[in-house]
């Protein structure tokens, strides 16, 4: 196998080797989270690591669609990688680990079982921290349009001319 060096020496290998794995999903190293089919990556500036790893998964139990990607869930939530938010993010997740090991794991993403990780978030699901997560992924995840297709929606109507000239009036049967 070859092996390809980046700009800075550092062999895609190298910097794999680097990471640990995080929950049965991702891959964490050092200022990134990638997915473990290697199939997207997402460079953290604000939030740990670890931390944004499991809000891409706590995104993908509060709306669990298994036909859609991890990426789309770590595009929903990249928006709170800021200097602003990540203090109160970083708290929430250190609230939802506190949960997980109250319950018995090491942390959220340590959990294996969808069933136990909602059991978890039900129990915070009234704080407002979680609110917060799942009000933002209403618009941060359904309004990406690579995502539309995935729910069957062609997307808005009036740049193809409405929907009274694309099948409003289509059946015939009243």
């Amino acid at each position: 196998m070859i092996e390809t060096k980046g700009p800075k020496g550092l062999t895609r290998r190298a910097l794999l080797s680097r990471a640990t794995a995080a929950g049965a999903s991702f891959v964490v190293g050092a200022g990134f989270v990638a997915g473990r089919d290697a199939a997207w990556a997402a460079e953290t500036v604000a939030l740990k690591p670890e931390t944004f790893a499991t809000l891409v998964q706590m995104a993908r139990d509060i709306y669990p669609h298994d036909h859609v990607g991890d990426k789309f869930y770590a595009a929903a939530v990249k928006g709170y990688d800021t200097d602003d938010d990540a203090g109160t993010i970083e708290n929430g997740i250190a609230d939802l680990n506190a949960a997980a090991r109250n319950a018995g794991y090491d942390s959220y993403l340590a959990i294996g079982w969808e069933r136990d990780r909602v059991d978890i978030l039900r129990g915070m699901e009234n704080s407002p921290f979680f609110q917060q997560i799942r009000g933002g992924l209403v618009t941060g995840l359904y309004n990406q349009k690579e995502v539309w297709p995935l729910f069957g929606y062609e997307g808005e109507s009036f740049t193809k001319g409405g929907y009274l000239a694309n099948g409003f009036d289509d059946i015939d049967w009243v």
